[in-house]
């Protein structure tokens, strides 16, 4: 279904585990889901401000810009991301997404909302660093796993006919009200 309706690009028909620099932390097509992969494009959070985290009135300025392979979280800290890979996610179908236990079992919560019927986009993620240790986040491998949710029949109301703010969504995209 994913690869015959265009819904993920791009798409992994198998499960990949290993790369030319050896074993990596697997994306792909699953049992029943998707493995999606990080991008190399980072924003880690910093407090250098002092500002209070409000989601109404976000500052931009609370992160740090970061391009590259392996991504460095600080302790206690968190950083967003975006996956590699754009969903266009059918009017019948509905997402849930959790962590994978690679990187759960690191202290290392990735959080992501529900992909709502017609969503489509670059997924943002977010990295939690539990642990009071520097934690990494590794650029172009696994990271959460996409369980696809059919419903037996079409949505009334879809994210696209709310108008949702965040469709279309490219890149590490930040709050907004």
């Amino acid at each position: 279904m994913a690869q015959a309706q265009g819904m993920i690009e791009p798409f992994e028909p198998n499960q990949i585990k290993q790369n030319s620099s050896g074993p990596i932390v697997s994306y792909g097509t699953s049992s029943y889901g998707y493995d999606i992969r990080c991008s190399d494009e980072f924003k880690i959070f910093t407090n250098i401000n002092s500002t209070i985290v409000d989601p109404k009135q976000f500052d931009p300025s609370s992160f740090v810009d970061f391009k590259g392979g392996v991504c460095i979280i600080p302790p206690n800290s968190f950083a967003l991301a975006r996956t590699v890979e754009f969903f266009r996610i059918p009017r019948n179908v509905l997402t849930i997404c959790l962590g994978k236990s690679t990187y759960a079992r690191c202290g290392i919560i990735v959080n992501v909302t529900p992909l709502e019927p017609e969503w489509e986009g670059h997924v943002t993620l977010e990295f939690s660093n539990t642990t009071p240790l520097p934690a990494k986040i590794y650029a172009n491998e696994g990271v959460a796993q996409v369980i696809f949710i059919e419903g037996d029949e079409i949505c009334e109301t879809s994210y696209k006919d709310r108008g949702g703010k965040y469709q279309g969504q490219k890149g590490v995209t930040l709050p907004k009200i």
